[in-house]
């Protein structure tokens, strides 16, 4: 078992009634489980966001935390938290990562696979 090891996983979902496809707003939600399936508590101390719509459109978001916490994480435990993202267009893509810090002192980062924001019956 590695000691520091953080499995993030990503439910994504288009909300209808914020968005506004006329004036090209498309927003959506998504759900972030983390997880620490090492052996080691860490605890999550900023977060970097790259979301990219389909214009190839980047922004960047780094910040303290996630939802105005920074979640302590023990071997074995979850925190999950809900946040939104805005978009220009009706798909786009997230990736990112956040910066832990573990109890024996050690700074690693937790990659966050990509994940797409779509609407539905865009892709097929």
């Amino acid at each position: 078992m590695a000691k520091h090891q953080i499995d993030v996983s990503v439910k994504s979902a288009y909300v209808d009634n914020q968005s506004a496809p006329e004036s090209n707003r498309y927003v959506f939600a998504y759900t972030v489980r983390i997880t620490n399936r090492g052996s080691v508590a860490a605890r999550l101390l900023t977060r970097h966001w790259v979301i990219t719509d389909a214009n190839n459109k980047v922004q960047e978001v780094r910040g303290p935390g996630v939802v105005g916490e920074q979640p302590y994480l023990a071997p074995g435990k979850s925190f999950e938290y809900s946040s939104g993202a805005v978009l220009e267009t009706p798909f786009g893509s997230m990736r990112g990562s956040y910066q832990m810090i573990a109890d024996d002192g050690v700074e690693f980062d937790a990659e966050i696979p990509a994940f797409v924001l779509t609407i539905p019956r865009t892709l097929h």
